[in-house]
Parts: structure tokens; C-alpha cells; sequence
């Protein structure tokens, strides 16, 4: 089992977006956000670019999650699995630390750990979207739904890593959030 949480870090560590700007011979870490995801390099680079980098980073949470489950570990590894990858996306050891926000692997994490989780965080970030017109602040409505569904079914012991991931991704957006509730503020007045 130490083998698949060393592979999941590892394989978190290898940032889509990083091996996208060098085919495009750009640094992403020195254009607008320096961050290492899919948003980012749709914003310098362009819509290919932020599809690449998104399903290339869902990607590494669907293979960690069907790589624990094929190996037989208990929901709980398979679980730990996911959190390490997002760890290794967000803190890549080869980069100092300076990787993504964690929001397109946890996506390919979440449709493939429990797809009825995935399906409340879709539903809460769906209704709550046309209201308040800002993905960043509708996401924490579905990460509190994913939560929710966590709890409601009773499934927290296998679960808890999955928790701890989304407060590390939740945490890794503090200042987006912090942004985009400014904007808001400044439309309504």
C-alpha cells in the first residue's frame, strides 16, 4: 500500500499545464495568475490549452482512484490516494511547492470515488450558479454539498480524505474567493 501513496504523490506531481507551456515555450508560472492549471493556461494560451490541462489533470484522479480500487485497497486507501494526488498537484516536490489549485483532479477524483457525491456537488454548484454568476463562489456551495452527501450516507470513515482534500483545495482559493466576493460586492452597489 506505501507503493500506490508514494505513486499517487508522484503522479500529482506531474502538472499538465507545466508540460503545456513548454510545448507553447511558455513559462505559465510568469503570466497572470502563476498558477499551474487548466484556468490559467486557457487564460495565456487559449480554450485547447485549458481543455489539455483539464482533462490531462482530471486524468490523474481517475487513474489513481481505478488503480487503488483494481489493487483492492479499502475505500479508505483508495480515498488517501486521491488526497496525495491532489497534495502532489498543489505542492509538486520538484517545483517548490508552486503547483495548481487542485479543482480539475479533484474533479476526475470525485466523478470516479462516488459519482452520487459528484452528483450533489454538480446539482449545489448548478442551482446556485445562475444567481450569483461567479464559478468560484458557486464551487463552494458544491464542495459543501459534496460534504453533505459525505455525512447524510454515512460514508466518513471512508471518506475523510476526500474531506481533507477539498479544505486543502478550499484553502488554495482563499484569496479567489476573497476576490470574486469583492466583485460581487462592487456589481450590487
Amino acid at each position: 500500500m506505501i507503493v500506490y501513496f508514494i505513486g499517487s504523490l508522484l503522479i500529482g506531481n506531474i502538472l499538465t499545464a507545466w508540460w503545456v507551456g513548454k510545448f507553447y515555450k511558455i513559462d505559465l508560472r510568469n503570466h497572470r495568475s502563476g498558477n499551474l492549471g487548466a484556468r490559467n493556461a486557457g487564460a495565456v494560451i487559449g480554450k485547447g490549452a485549458f481543455l489539455f490541462t483539464f482533462l490531462g489533470d482530471a486524468s490523474k484522479g481517475v487513474i489513481v482512484i481505478l488503480a487503488g480500487r483494481y489493487l483492492g485497497y479499502p475505500e479508505w486507501a483508495v480515498a488517501l490516494g486521491g488526497l496525495l494526488v491532489i497534495c502532489g498537484h498543489i505542492f509538486p516536490i520538484w517545483l517548490k511547492g508552486k503547483g495548481g489549485k487542485g479543482i480539475a483532479t479533484f474533479v476526475g477524483i470525485g466523478l470516479t470515488f462516488n459519482l452520487l457525491f459528484a452528483i450533489a456537488f454538480i446539482v449545489a454548484f448548478s442551482l446556485v450558479f445562475p444567481f450569483i454568476r461567479s464559478a468560484t463562489l458557486s464551487m463552494i456551495f458544491g464542495y459543501l454539498a459534496y460534504i453533505g452527501s459525505v455525512f447524510y450516507f454515512n460514508e466518513v470513515v471512508s471518506a475523510w480524505p476526500i474531506i481533507v482534500a477539498i479544505v486543502l483545495i478550499l484553502y488554495r482559493h482563499r484569496f479567489d474567493f476573497q476576490q470574486s466576493f469583492d466583485e460581487q460586492k462592487w456589481k450590487r452597489s
